[in-house]
């Protein structure tokens, strides 16, 4: 288990420190703003969909490394879905991250995104990791407001 445990810390850290998709995404279509004032994590989500999939998906802002590993994730497994199955995925993400278990469901519904569930073990980083899902969510809704994790 503690080998599964440093992978899934090797896997956060990589994407902290490289991130994918990071960069604003020139011909978006939807985007929104989050804030998680808890740890001062700013994020801005780009989409462009069309034909109600994700074609395309970046972010920029600065975070922790929970928050910036977990929106280069989100932006990899998003992209090429339809907007209900991110949608869904942003469920069983959250879902994941809040009841305090991850079951096999998730595993196949999240792949890579699993790497995240020990984190419901610390309340206080919850909100770093669900950051870019709750503003992928709001672009996802085409909402104009900035979306926080209070």
């Amino acid at each position: 288990m503690d080998d599964l445990q440093d992978l899934y810390q090797q896997l956060i850290l990589d994407h902290n420190k490289s991130p994918r998709n990071q960069g604003k995404l020139v011909d978006s279509n939807r985007q929104a703003q989050g804030y998680n004032p808890l740890c001062g994590d700013k994020l801005q989500v780009y989409l462009h969909v069309e034909d109600d999939i994700v074609k395309d998906i970046s972010f920029e802002g600065s975070g922790c490394a929970i928050s910036t590993a977990s929106a280069s994730l989100m932006t990899q497994s998003v992209k090429g879905k339809t907007v209900a199955q991110a949608r869904a995925m942003f469920d069983s993400f959250h879902q994941m991250l809040t009841e305090d278990s991850a079951s096999e469901s998730d595993e196949s519904a999240l792949g890579k995104l699993v790497v995240f569930s020990g984190v419901c073990k610390y309340p206080a980083r919850v909100k770093c990791a669900t950051l870019a899902w709750h503003t992928i969510n709001a672009a996802l809704g085409d909402a104009s407001e900035q979306v926080t994790t209070e």
